[in-house]
């Protein structure tokens, strides 16, 4: 107990031992509840007062409902055990992306690993308890501006790329464009582009990978492909929603993959300068790399329902995925999509619009939020590392292929 006494009349004040000065002539008791860890990032925390019972809501992308990405940090919970529980999670964009998912964690953000998550009565719970004062969760590795800066360094710094901005976002953010290749008439054109979804941030560790091993002078597939073909690489289509903490959306709100059939400069200028550089130099190969909320596996969906299919297409995509299962046993045919029927196609999403366009091999790639179920990790999930050991697995693939393109 503290004693305060006024030196006039020797009045005695007690006060509590914990109090807060609210200024030189004032103070109130230090409430109980006044926690001594904070957390904050892409989340909505609505009560800290007790570690085993934090109340939190995933907030939606910044003009539209979709709402399923989180990334925050917690600081000053070591060794306690925290329970954080998602309030909203019945209602995210994919609810169904909430079973038998794990979330992940990282003390360094360069070591990520799972943590203890459950599903029940429509609210996501993680319950872990940190090593260290400082740790951050998300709903799957990140893939953050600055490694994508360092992807374009290293990229031009090999020799064998050239860099080009197509344009600006909504919030003129550049649109790179990597071009790897001698660019002749002849060449194939190979298109590739990843993160339509920002909060698919697998497709970047995808691309990584693809372009680490393209750009390795010793390679051979990577040396023989170039041989014949030009690479046109679009890292990130979706800079904005991806600085914004988006799931699926840019900073105007629009799904990119939606906007394929008739972009506009002002609500979707992403999609419409890349359609616009491949109206330029044609397109013979196109891969558009995505994550997948709900299934467990890593699957590619194609073309069968777009106007122009047919049995050229058709074998290649049986070459190209039999290729593709001998290149990483991660890959697999059995689950996926259920393939549109014959003219049912939907020409705004990019895979369908491209293949129609261009007559030519396309492919949505998608990977797991959740873990690969054909070949388990329970430590680490399908991660970063794995997305990009698959990118450069996906090199042989095309290479499989690619002298039967045209």
């Amino acid at each position: 107990m503290i004693t305060l006494t006024r030196k006039d009349n020797n009045t005695r004040l007690e006060l509590p031992e914990q109090l807060r000065w609210t200024d030189e002539h004032d103070w109130s008791p230090l409430a109980q509840a006044q926690p001594q860890y904070s957390l904050g990032g892409a989340v909505i925390v609505h009560d800290l007062a007790d570690p085993q019972n934090i109340r939190l809501s995933i907030r939606p992308d910044n003009a539209s409902d979709f709402a399923q990405w989180f990334y925050f940090r917690l600081q000053g919970a070591a060794y306690q055990n925290c329970v954080m529980h998602f309030e909203n999670a019945a209602s995210s964009a994919y609810p169904s992306g909430w079973e038998d998912y794990q979330a992940r964690a990282s003390y360094d953000r360069q070591n990520w690993f799972c943590v203890p998550t459950r599903y029940e009565n429509g609210v996501l719970t993680i319950e872990h308890t940190p090593l260290s004062n400082s740790v951050y969760y998300a709903y799957f590795e990140p893939y953050s501006s600055e490694q994508h800066l360092n992807l374009l360094g290293d990229a031009q710094g090999s020799g064998l790329c050239q860099i080009d901005d197509l344009g600006s976002t909504v919030e003129g953010r550049d649109i790179n464009l990597l071009t790897i290749g001698n660019q002749v008439e002849s060449d194939l054109k190979i298109w590739i582009i990843a993160r339509q979804h920002p909060g698919e941030t697998m497709a970047e560790w995808f691309i990584e990978g693809l372009l680490a091993r393209l750009l390795d002078p010793q390679d051979p597939t990577a040396r023989a492909l170039l041989d014949s073909a030009t690479f046109y690489v679009v890292p990130n289509m979706n800079p904005d929603g991806s600085a914004l903490g988006n799931l699926r959306t840019n900073a105007a709100g629009a799904n990119l993959n939606r906007e394929w059939l008739s972009p506009s400069e002002e609500r979707s200028p992403e999609v419409f300068y890349v359609r616009e550089k491949m109206r330029e130099t044609g397109v013979d190969l196109f891969l558009d790399i995505h994550g997948d909320e709900g299934l467990p596996y890593i699957f590619v969906a194609g073309t069968e329902g777009v106007p122009g299919y047919g049995p050229r297409i058709a074998a290649l995509e049986s070459r190209f995925k039999a290729a593709f299962a001998a290149a990483s046993p991660d890959f697999q045919d059995e689950h996926g999509y259920e393939k549109d029927r014959p003219g049912q196609a939907d020409l705004s999403m990019a895979t369908n619009w491209v293949g129609n366009t261009f007559d030519c091999l396309a492919y949505t790639l998608e990977m797991p939020f959740k873990d690969n179920h054909n070949l388990p990790d329970d430590d680490f999930g399908w991660n970063g590392q794995r997305s990009l050991r698959l990118g450069e697995a996906m090199l042989s693939a095309i290479l499989n292929v690619v002298g039967d393109l045209r």
